[in-house]
C-alpha cells in the first residue's frame, strides 16, 4: 500500500493529528486571510477556543460564491511568491474559483493522487494515459502528478483526438485510464464503430470523475472496456481530484482524512448529522497552505460510511455521490436527480447511454421530457415498435421518480458528445418569454 503507514494510521491517532492540523488551520487562516479573520470574529470564535474536532461545528462555512466574491487571491494565504501553480474552476456562470498551489500543495496533491491510483491497484509498473483536460482544470495535472509521484509512465495526452488516444493505448500498451466517465463511454463506441478491440488489450483499470454517474454507467463502462472502473473524487476548491477514492472493494471512497476532514450536515439547518444519515458533505482542507478551506460546503448529497474496510485502511469513506443540491432539479414539487433517469436508461435494451434532460414549463406546470438516443439497429424498425420503446421507458421513470415525464428517441450521434463533462439537463423554465 502508497504510505502504509498514514493510510492504516489506527483511528484513535488519526483523529489526535486531525485535531493538531485543525488547530493549526484556524490559527493560520485568522492570520494570514482577511476574509476568514472577519468570519471567525463574527461567529465569536478565535483560534485558541478550537481544542477538538467538536469545535468545527462553531467555525464558518465557505461557499462557492463566497471564493468568486473575494476572486482572485483574497482566499490566499501567503505572499504571492509562495504560490507556484494556480488553478481554476470550470464553471460556466460567475467569476471562477481560484486556487493557489504552493510547492508542499503541489506535494500533497501528488501524495493524495498516488493513494488514489495505488488504492485501484495501480503501481511503479503501469502505463497510465491521462485524457482528463491539463490546463486551468484541475484533472489532467491531478491525475498527471498521481502518476509521476507513483513513479509510473504517465502519458499527457489530455481530452480530445480519440483516435489518437486509442492508438496510444495500442503502441504503449496503457494499463490505466484516466477521464471523465462520459469519455470513457465515447472511447467505448468509437473503439466499437472502428473495429478497435479494447477489451481484450492491457488496459485494466480506469479512474472517473468530475462528474456523477451511477453504477449502471460504471457496469457499462467496465463491460465494454474489459476494466475495473474506479470512482474518484475532488474539488477544485479543495485541491482537485485526490480528496476520496475507491479501494479495490468498491465500497464507498476512501477520504484521505489526515489531509481533508469530512462532515455532513443537514443542507437546510447546517447541523451537522451522525454517520450513516444522508445529507450534504462539507470539507476542510487541514494542510493546505496556499489557499486553506474551512468547512466548504461542496453541495454533494451522500453520507459517511465509518464501518472498517476490508482493504485495510481506517480513514472513513463515503457513498458514491447520491446527486447534488444544485444539480437537484425540482419538478411539479418532486427532487429529481439526473442519476436517477441514468439509472433507468442503461437497464433498457435498445438505447444508447447518451441523454438529456429537459425541464419547461406549460402554462403554471413543469413538464420534464428525456431525449435518449436510440441504437443503431432500432432506428430502423418500425415507428410502432419505437413509441412502443418510448412507452416503456415512461413507465420506469414514473417508477423511479415518481411523476410522469415524456421519453423521446432521437436518432443515433444527434445528442452532443463530450471529452469533458456532459450537459445532462437543459432547464428553460428560467428563461423569460420570448427571449
Amino acid at each position: 500500500m502508497w504510505n502504509e503507514a498514514a493510510q492504516t494510521l489506527p483511528v484513535d491517532h488519526l483523529r489526535e493529528l486531525q485535531v493538531q492540523r485543525l488547530r493549526a488551520l484556524v490559527a493560520l487562516v485568522y492570520e494570514r486571510v482577511p476574509f476568514y479573520r472577519k468570519r471567525l470574529d463574527e461567529a465569536g470564535v478565535r483560534p485558541e477556543n478550537v481544542t477538538s474536532l467538536a469545535d468545527l461545528a462553531t467555525l464558518p462555512f465557505t461557499s462557492k460564491y463566497d471564493m468568486r466574491e473575494v476572486f482572485p487571491f483574497g482566499l490566499f494565504a501567503c505572499d504571492a511568491s509562495e504560490i507556484v501553480e494556480v488553478h481554476m474552476s470550470s464553471g460556466t456562470t460567475g467569476k471562477p474559483v481560484v486556487g493557489g498551489y504552493t510547492r508542499n500543495d503541489l506535494s500533497i496533491w501528488g501524495e493524495v493522487m498516488a493513494r488514489t491510483l495505488d488504492a485501484g491497484g495501480v503501481g511503479a509498473e503501469d502505463i497510465i494515459q491521462v485524457a482528463y483536460g491539463y490546463g486551468l482544470f484541475t484533472g489532467g495535472l491531478g491525475g498527471h502528478y498521481g502518476g509521476t509521484t507513483l513513479g509510473a509512465m504517465t502519458l499527457p495526452m489530455s481530452s480530445g483526438n480519440t483516435f489518437r488516444q486509442l492508438n496510444t493505448m495500442a503502441d504503449f500498451g496503457t494499463t490505466t485510464l484516466l477521464c471523465t466517465p462520459s469519455y470513457a463511454q465515447f472511447i467505448a463506441e468509437y473503439a466499437a464503430e472502428h473495429d478497435i478491440d479494447v477489451a481484450n488489450g492491457p488496459l485494466r483499470a480506469g479512474f472517473f470523475g468530475a462528474e456523477p454517474w451511477s453504477e449502471a454507467m460504471r457496469a457499462d463502462i467496465e463491460a465494454k472496456l474489459g476494466i475495473k472502473a474506479y470512482d474518484i473524487y475532488g474539488l477544485t476548491e479543495l485541491i482537485g481530484p485526490g480528496v476520496a477514492g475507491e479501494c479495490s472493494e468498491q465500497d464507498g471512497l476512501h477520504i484521505f482524512e489526515d489531509h481533508f476532514y469530512p462532515e455532513i450536515i443537514d443542507p437546510d439547518t447546517g447541523e451537522v448529522l451522525p454517520s450513516g444519515e444522508k445529507g450534504e458533505l462539507v470539507l476542510t482542507t487541514l494542510t493546505r497552505t496556499g489557499t486553506p478551506v474551512l468547512r466548504y460546503r461542496t453541495r454533494d448529497i451522500t453520507y459517511l460510511m465509518d464501518e472498517p474496510c476490508p482493504c485495510g485502511r481506517t480513514s472513513r469513506r463515503i457513498h458514491r455521490l447520491m446527486g447534488r443540491n444544485d444539480d437537484m432539479l425540482i419538478v411539479r414539487g418532486v427532487n429529481v436527480f439526473p442519476q436517477q433517469v441514468e439509472e433507468v436508461l442503461l437497464r433498457v435494451e435498445g438505447v444508447e447511454p447518451y441523454y438529456q434532460i429537459v425541464v419547461d414549463r406549460d402554462g403554471a406546470m413543469d413538464t420534464l421530457e428525456v431525449e435518449v438516443e436510440m441504437a443503431a439497429d432500432l432506428f430502423s424498425d418500425e415507428v410502432k415498435q419505437i413509441l412502443s420503446l418510448e412507452r416503456k421507458i415512461e413507465h420506469e421513470l414514473k417508477l423511479a421518480l415518481g411523476i410522469q415525464a415524456t421519453v423521446k428517441l432521437v436518432n443515433p450521434k444527434t445528442i452532443e458528445r463530450s471529452e469533458g463533462k456532459a450537459k445532462r439537463i437543459v432547464d428553460r423554465r428560467s428563461v423569460p418569454t420570448g427571449v
